[in-house]
């Protein structure tokens, strides 16, 4: 059993609901990057994604589409994302997920790839814009290694095809609230709850929702039906807005905090 699995049998037990916070690496710089991935964990992150920097990350609003260019400006890479998992991972027991878009895993070799992220401690990879029946290759490595390859669901999947995904995906499934890019907003969408209730009824892995999600309200709602909750946005904001690397890391670990202590109480 994997990393992942293993902290969702653990939250479980709790009686808790995960807190998967998102952050692009890089942005500003590799360093504050790697103070604030700290931080998130020891505030109460259970599992938290690295964003891989890219030129045109389609499925992101404009406050993440602002930190891939800043970490671009920067001179991140997949390279430099997988180095940083390589520091990280002596000091830290959770769960780490690269979120990307396909063409920087195709650039380095899908088999490159996997065997690197396996080595450095890499516990599972989202690639948005890569859909299972062209993903074989990437998942079907990364999977052998050890390293989940996590699908995404949406409001508009069909029952069919959410029965594939909720069957095929390791680790967990990623919902995605909304048809739209991320960044957070006011309210959660109607219709999430019968989507991952859906969901968690046609396969035995735990189900996270993401895309929109922002307060401590929205984490409780989403509490009441989901495995987890993936923050992304409001966290990118926090760093965007801090005018020093000291200030990016308290901010986002007060936020953390707050985001994080419903999901504790939420099932009790």
């Amino acid at each position: 059993m994997g990393r992942i699995s293993e902290r969702f049998e653990t939250l479980a037990a709790r009686g808790e609901t995960a807190l998967i916070p998102f952050l692009t690496v890089g942005d500003p710089d590799i360093e504050t990057s790697e103070a604030i991935v700290l931080s998130m964990a020891e505030a109460g992150a259970d599992l938290i994604e690295l964003g891989v920097p890219f030129s045109d990350p389609i499925a992101e609003g404009p406050t993440i589409q602002r930190s891939s260019e800043r970490a671009l400006e920067s001179g991140t890479s997949l390279h430099a994302v997988l180095e940083l998992v390589s520091r990280l991972r002596p000091r830290l027991d959770i769960p780490l997920i690269l979120m990307g878009y396909a063409n920087p895993f195709f650039t380095m070799g899908y088999e490159r790839f996997s065997k690197i992220a396996a080595e450095v401690g890499v516990d599972g990879i989202i690639v948005p814009d890569l859909p299972p029946e062209e993903g074989d290759d990437l998942y079907g490595r990364c999977n052998e290694r050890g390293v989940d390859g996590i699908l995404l669901a949406a409001p508009t999947t069909t029952p069919d095809r959410l029965e594939m995904l909720a069957g095929s995906s390791r680790g967990f499934l990623y919902y995605v609230s909304l048809t739209g890019v991320t960044g957070a907003r006011s309210q959660i969408a109607e219709g999430v709850e019968d989507g991952v209730r859906a969901a968690r009824g046609v396969g035995k892995i735990p189900v996270c929702v993401g895309f929109g999600i922002s307060t401590p309200d929205h984490a409780r709602t989403v509490s009441a039906y989901a495995d987890g909750v993936v923050v992304g946005s409001a966290v990118v904001n926090r760093i965007e807005a801090a005018t020093s690397r000291d200030e990016a890391v308290a901010n986002v670990a007060s936020y953390i905090a707050e985001m994080k202590a419903p999901l504790r109480a939420s099932q009790d």
